[in-house]
């Protein structure tokens, strides 16, 4: 078994960012605002990217980024910003 410090560094930041991945992704289903899902989505996919980049698939990682973080994730934004329905309240 390899116990070297660098891979005992590298566990501990694969358990963090898994750890962060998991409370995101559960902020994004259990959140009432769509615009603070919205963003706990695309915290979840840079937390990817980041575990992508770890586990040496530095192209998927760049991929992930550009993407679902840059197009897809920016667009889910607008698309809730801009709309003209309130979102979340209790006013219904």
């Amino acid at each position: 078994m390899d116990t070297t410090i660098g891979s005992i560094v590298e566990m501990i930041v694969f358990a963090v960012l898994a750890l962060v991945s998991i409370v995101f992704s559960l902020f994004v289903v259990t959140a009432r605002d769509v615009v603070r899902a919205a963003i706990a989505l695309v915290v979840t996919m840079f937390v990817v990217a980041a575990l992508y980049i770890l586990l040496n698939a530095q192209f998927l990682g760049v991929v992930q980024v550009l993407v679902y973080i840059g197009a897809i994730g920016v667009l889910i934004l607008f698309a809730v910003m801009l709309t003209k329905k309130e979102f979340g309240t209790d006013a219904e």
